[in-house]
């Protein structure tokens, strides 16, 4: 038996215990039952509600002198709750599987075509006329391109000219093919097209040079064994025009190309009316090369063309070493790079 004032005591070691989050264990045994004599767990901090309603009781008992007060009852009555005896689990997934909106649309079959980002376009219009002597007049406008540098082909033959203010530009060029094609490039990428039809060029005789540089090179024609200077000298100085040949009188220079444009790129072209001449005799034809400050002491790259009527065209490459510029002012004559004409009445 314990006396009610050492069950206060014990249960205010219990209510410490519980304050400061500890587990205790207290042995208490009686002297008269020893062989009933137990173990007690004390509750910890949970078990603080529990407890205080016992002690309470326990000094009532005291003060109203019961002496006996079974302590293992008040310990077993403020024990911790037992704890469930598994874990809790989450909860299961519903049986139906979880269909997301986007599934139920209609599948997509087509995807959505990517639209070309705005851009300023330039429309390029070209012509090609074909008029007298075998010549074609080219017809170029482009109002995006003003001023703009452009190089013209044409069967083997290419200069470089340019646009004016307004992006047009009109050139008489000589047809070196009766199914004439015309292509004009321009640096920036864009390009056009043209052709004719020139069934007349059968009658007509050529010789073309062509080369990189601003002035230089020139074709000089000799007609009916005239010398320099006369009537039957043609060149750039005493070019004659296409009424000449249209006539069947003479041949006639044509000069291609813009000196001033960047990156110059040269042509000169003689015309010669074999199949409508009206005298016969021979076509002496020459190339001469005028040293300048701009080519002296320097390499001249050109090619030499000739065509004669409808027949398949020659060409040539020439390279010519130009004197020291001491010698500027000065010409330099080369023969036998084209073929002289022998023209016979038929």
């Amino acid at each position: 038996m314990i006396s009610a004032r050492r069950i206060i005591t014990v249960l205010g070691t219990l209510i410490c215990a519980a304050g400061t989050g500890f587990f205790m264990q207290h042995y208490m045994q009686s002297p008269d039952k020893a062989a009933e004599a137990s173990n007690v767990q004390v509750a910890s901090v949970n078990a603080m509600q529990d407890v205080v309603p016992l002690v309470e009781e326990a000094r009532k008992a005291a003060f109203e002198g019961e002496d006996e007060v079974q302590l293992e009852e008040i310990a077993l009555t403020a024990a911790i709750p037992v704890p469930p005896s598994a874990a809790p689990q989450p909860e299961l997934l519903p049986d139906a599987p979880v269909t997301l909106a986007a599934l139920e649309d209609k599948p997509i079959t087509e995807l959505p075509q990517e639209e070309p980002a705005p851009s300023f376009g330039c429309d390029i219009a070209f012509e090609a006329q074909p008029v007298a002597a075998a010549m074609v007049r080219l017809t170029l406008s482009a109002p995006c391109l003003s001023n703009e540098r452009f190089t013209l082909h044409h069967n083997g033959m290419m200069f470089a000219d340019a646009t004016d203010a307004n992006g047009k530009a009109e050139i008489s060029v000589p047809a070196l093919n009766t199914s004439a094609i015309f292509i004009a490039t321009f640096a920036s990428g864009a390009s056009a097209v043209a052709d004719a039809e020139v069934g007349t060029l059968e009658y007509y005789d050529r010789a073309v040079v062509q080369w990189s540089g601003p002035e230089g090179l020139g074709i000089h024609a000799l007609e009916y064994d005239s010398l320099y200077e006369d009537e039957g000298h043609v060149w750039s100085g005493a070019a004659r025009d296409m009424a000449s040949a249209a006539k069947g009188e003479g041949g006639f220079i044509t000069r291609l190309g813009d000196p001033d444009a960047f990156n110059p790129m040269m042509a000169e072209v003689y015309t010669f009316p074999s199949g409508t001449a009206l005298k016969e005799g021979m076509i002496r034809i020459s190339l001469e090369a005028e040293v300048t400050e701009a080519n002296c002491n320097t390499d001249i790259e050109a090619q030499i063309l000739q065509k004669s009527g409808n027949t398949r065209m020659d060409a040539r490459e020439l390279v010519l070493a130009m004197p020291e510029c001491d010698a500027v002012g000065d010409y330099l004559l080369l023969k036998n790079l084209f073929d002289d004409l022998n023209i016979a009445r038929n």
